[in-house]
């Protein structure tokens, strides 16, 4: 079972909350801390938007870009849907309810791409074909936003991540019927596609990450 054969459907009115209840606004401030490095953007993919709290802000941030948004809950894109509805931005938003693992990206079209706490969600041969596919649906020179999951190295931070993972992958498990149980090598994927890393901030003991990715291709 992929994380697109898994229903989000069912989690997804109550996900904010859950996130609160949960590590309280870090995982908001994971997602947004590094939004504004995509000023100047032109053509942004966004995977797994969920309920539209990133792309609602990303709108001001990025006046005159083109954005395509991708999830495979229908329940999230009415979400997201429904809160730009009405804005003067709503017309440059395509949401498409999609596959990432098997959707055909078309080449070299983004000049960013956003991942928010998506990638945790495959194993790590999808996790890798995946980046290898958005690699060549990217521009020479695109931005990636990333945020995710992460174990620290040594310490009780490690013990403590270790932890929580074990009781997001149950929960998320159960609630869902994602199979996946472990963190893909997410940043190492991308740092392997070729994008070094400009900026990056951690919280909750390093148990997440937000980085600022740059494609070395010009």
């Amino acid at each position: 079972m992929s994380a697109a054969a898994a229903n989000f459907d069912s989690v997804a009115r109550g996900y904010r909350a859950l996130e609160y209840l949960a590590l309280g606004g870090d995982l908001e401030r994971a997602r947004f801390g590094l939004l504004n490095r995509l000023t100047g953007r032109r053509s942004i993919l966004i995977l797994g938007e969920g309920d539209g709290r990133c792309l609602a802000r990303l709108l001001p941030l990025v006046p005159g870009a083109r954005i395509h948004c991708l999830d495979a809950s229908p329940a999230m894109l009415a979400l997201a849907r429904a809160r730009i509805a009405g804005t003067a931005d709503a017309h440059r938003v395509t949401l498409e309810c999609a596959d990432v693992l098997t959707y055909v990206f078309p080449p070299a079209r983004y000049d960013a791409v956003i991942t928010l706490f998506l990638l945790d969600c495959f194993e790590p041969a999808q996790a890798a074909n995946l980046v290898t596919r958005l690699q060549a649906a990217l521009q020479p020179g695109a931005g990636w936003l990333f945020a995710d999951f992460r174990l620290p190295e040594r310490g009780l931070a490690r013990i403590r991540a270790r932890a929580w993972l074990a009781l997001l992958y149950a929960f998320f498990r159960w609630q869902t019927g994602l199979h996946t149980r472990a963190l893909p090598p997410s940043e190492e994927l991308i740092r392997q596609a070729g994008f070094r890393c400009a900026d990056s901030r951690d919280f909750q003991w390093g148990l997440l990450r937000s980085s600022w990715f740059v494609s070395a291709n010009r």
